[in-house]
């Protein structure tokens, strides 16, 4: 690896065993939490980690259970909210903060708006990349989805057809992933099928990479190594999710970075207000891969943010 990345411990959290990588103890008690997304690893913060060390932050960038060399329970309800939520507090506890920044991008977002739901006084502030937050509404999020977007789309196909996608994306992890990290897509016309499984079997990707071959590669040797189901079993539990979060005061009352990417599919949270009143929007010229498609951009965002909360009185 050509960037400075930390070497990763191993620690035992919540009943599972999380791969973490750490930098910057030297600034203990100023801790901020990064949270990958799907199907990324702790390395796509590789940008962000030096950076906010320096800044001085004692940075912990866990790859989450079901990624890398942190535990994959058999169990798909060991992947709803209240564990992977439970593994951050629990991972603040092994390193005896009370609470911390928690950063997160796509599902690694979705999972730190849950913690901020769950245990709110372990969370002193929510950086969110791409996915907004997530009205609950009146009907299961995979059932609305079926009923709006059919059962090709990949959330639903994910639920409805457990192991079809993932046996896919395992016949050819390089294929598939070099495929899907790609920025400046042209614009296609939709396609009949699920449109990642058509993505996976596609022999040559639209638009251009987002990182280079080495960077690739350890994406690719991480998941030729573990598979694709422990991180799709996150999307499995998305109906639990729902009604797990039934009784949960739904507003996010802490301080808030909501980092948008103007090319991101992801939509917009329309009244993102309404349930997150303290935030602080930041849209970037980039799609989906927001961290590693603008990384000093993201970093210059985060870390103003950062420095500007900590100089309010």
């Amino acid at each position: 690896m050509t960037i400075e990345f930390p070497e990763p411990t191993r620690v035992a959290v919540n009943g599972v065993e999380l791969e973490v990588f750490e930098a910057g103890r030297q600034n203990a008690g100023n801790p901020v939490v990064l949270c990958h997304g799907w199907p990324e690893h702790a390395f796509s913060w590789r940008y962000q980690v030096p950076a906010l060390a320096a800044a001085g932050y004692h940075v912990i960038v866990p790859n989450q259970r079901g990624y890398g060399n942190s535990s994959r329970p058999a169990d798909v309800t060991a992947y709803d909210i209240t564990h992977l939520s439970g593994d951050l507090v629990a991972l603040l506890d092994h390193y005896g903060y009370e609470d911390a920044t928690f950063v997160g991008h796509d599902w690694g977002a979705f999972v730190v708006w849950g913690l901020a739901l769950l245990h709110p006084d372990r969370v002193n502030g929510v950086v969110a990349l791409s996915v907004p937050y997530q009205e609950r509404g009146e009907t299961p999020w995979i059932e609305a989805m079926e009923a709006g977007l059919g059962g090709d789309f990949y959330f639903v196909h994910f639920n409805r057809q457990p192991g079809v996608a993932d046996a896919v994306f395992a016949e050819n992890p390089f294929r598939f992933l070099r495929n899907l990290y790609r920025k400046n897509l042209p614009p296609v016309a939709p396609q009949p099928g699920n449109a990642l499984i058509n993505l996976a079997r596609m022999e040559t990707p639209p638009g251009e990479p987002v990182m280079s071959d080495s960077e690739l590669a350890v994406f690719v040797s991480a998941f030729a190594s573990t598979g694709f189901t422990g991180g799709i079993n996150w999307y499995r539990n998305l109906d639990r999710n729902w009604r797990l979060l039934a009784d949960v005061d739904p507003v996010i009352r802490q301080p808030t970075l909501m980092i948008y990417g103007d090319r991101d599919p992801v939509a917009r949270a329309e009244r993102l207000t309404t349930f997150v009143p303290n935030v602080d929007v930041v849209s970037l010229d980039c799609g989906h891969w927001i961290q590693q498609e603008k990384p000093q951009e993201t970093t210059e965002v985060i870390l103003t943010w950062l420095d500007q909360r900590s100089s309010t009185p």
